[in-house]
């Protein structure tokens, strides 16, 4: 079992960053491939980015690309989303998930455990 705890969201207007955190409890959190995704209003949840067990890996999603960077360290059983460039459009409830796959993975049915989420608005 993992419990993830989601910090960091909040109000920023356009153009502004946050660091979103995940701390992680329970099993060894380095074993998890960890990613970060998120749900705007009305929408479906979608991935964002993704980071392998050793952090030898990211993926993130064209749509943040070049303003987004998940890293993780695991002597703090932590990951992180740095948000930069923010825009309106990424409002939304962000959540970090973990998978014990050895690949990253984009689809939510991979992810074996979830955070509670943390908002981020953007305004313009």
């Amino acid at each position: 079992q993992v419990q993830l705890v989601e910090s960091g969201g909040g109000l920023v207007q356009a153009g502004g960053s946050l660091k979103l955190s995940c701390a992680a409890s329970g099993r060894t959190f380095s074993a998890y491939t960890l990613g970060w995704f998120r749900q705007a209003a009305g929408r479906e949840r979608e991935f964002v980015a993704a980071i392998s067990w050793n952090g030898g890996s990211t993926y993130n999603v064209d749509s943040v690309k070049g303003r987004f960077t998940v890293s993780r360290d695991n002597a703090k059983n932590t990951v992180y989303l740095q948000l930069n460039s923010l825009k309106p459009e990424d409002t939304a409830v962000y959540y970090c998930a973990a998978d014990l796959g050895l690949t990253i993975a984009t689809q939510e049915i991979r992810y074996d455990y979830w955070g509670q989420g943390t908002q981020v608005t953007v305004s313009s």
